[in-house]
């Protein structure tokens, strides 16, 4: 199973064997519930869809509730798909926990940052701005954002104020520290993206093994 959805819980430190502490985050991974079985045959690609998080029957629309009824699960606020590996024999109803990450050295985690509202481009981008003595009136400001004859316009891209954050990240090879099945945490060295409690995708990594 290439992943599984869960939660970030928080960030905490460990020991290793060394006595070094080592900073963590702490992720409540699953259990998440098999709703269906994508097939080649039927849908054109191999894949699993997963849900996670029970919410209460009248919070939930009808298609989600008979969806999650055909595989013997409560209503599920988060659903997903994620592509079978070879050897994988999943099917509606199977429960996956943080059990799949039991072996694995390396995951990716995504999330969606924190949102830090309409910002300037002092905080959005750490620009450092205009003098703050001797007269100076241009503090916090942009200063010159155009050209002045060619081609006599704003180049696309150009860094301005504007929203920031609330955008989806992933953090790429984070190294599994622990591995608690019966707690259903996983904790891995570092920061994931996203307030405490928000959802995350952890993957096994992509590009280190």
């Amino acid at each position: 199973m290439q992943g599984l959805l869960g939660k970030k819980v928080g960030m905490t430190r460990v020991f290793d064997d060394a006595g070094q502490q080592i900073p963590v985050t702490v992720l409540d991974v699953g259990p998440c519930v098999v709703l269906q079985r994508k097939t080649k045959a039927k849908d054109g690609y191999e894949a699993l869809q997963i849900g996670f998080g029970p919410m209460t029957e009248r919070r939930a629309c009808k298609p989600l509730i008979g969806r999650c009824k055909a595989a013997n699960s409560p209503p599920l606020r988060h659903l997903s798909e994620l592509p079978l590996e070879a050897g994988d024999d999943f099917k509606a109803g199977d429960t996956l926990t943080a059990a799949i990450f039991k072996d694995i050295k390396y995951v990716d985690v995504t999330g969606i940052t924190k949102g830090r509202g309409f910002q300037g481009v002092v905080r959005r981008y750490k620009m450092s701005g205009g003098p703050h003595t001797h007269g100076g009136h241009s503090k916090r400001r942009v200063g010159s954002i155009g050209c002045r004859e060619l081609p006599g316009r704003v180049h696309k891209g150009k860094r301005m104020p504007g929203h920031m954050g609330n955008v989806q990240i992933t953090q790429q090879n984070l190294q599994v520290v622990q591995v608690r099945p019966e707690d259903n945490l996983l904790l891995v060295r570092g920061a994931v993206p996203g307030a405490p409690g928000s959802v995350v995708m952890i993957r096994k990594a992509l590009k280190r093994k």
